[in-house]
């Protein structure tokens, strides 16, 4: 299931792209454009700076923006970023996650499966497509 962390990053994405003057735009503005907690979303673009989807000035004329151009991020990076991997069970969300019951388990290959289509969903969804 997708939180409301992962959810909040995508409309910081798009409020970035839509309000795009080429100067940082401060969190307050965002927060209150999105109805969203200024506090919830210091977490939240904490986390996507350093994943690199946005990028950070402190002080007057501080703020946010996008470092790319909005065509050419993907939901699925958001979300991930944001998220953790976007896998439908544990044993399929790491490699500190791997089942003792790989070779023996016969719903494995519906789960990949299943995670496949998602990935290809969400990485397939470009920011744009949102806007």
């Amino acid at each position: 299931m997708i939180s409301t962390r992962g959810r909040y990053a995508i409309r910081v994405m798009i409020d970035l792209a839509q309000n795009d003057t080429g100067e940082y735009i401060p969190l307050k503005s965002i927060a209150e454009r999105q109805e969203i907690s200024k506090k919830y979303l210091e977490i939240i673009v904490k986390d996507m700076v350093v994943g690199g989807l946005i990028a950070a000035a402190s002080g007057k004329g501080g703020g946010y923006k996008l470092i790319k151009k909005p065509d050419e991020y993907s939901v699925g990076e958001i979300l991930e970023i944001t998220e953790g991997p976007l896998s439908s069970v544990a044993c399929l969300a790491g490699e500190k996650n791997v089942c003792p019951r790989r070779e023996a388990c016969l719903t494995l290959p519906m789960w990949t499966e299943f995670d496949g289509i998602v990935h290809d969903f969400f990485y397939g969804k470009k920011l744009t497509d949102l806007l």
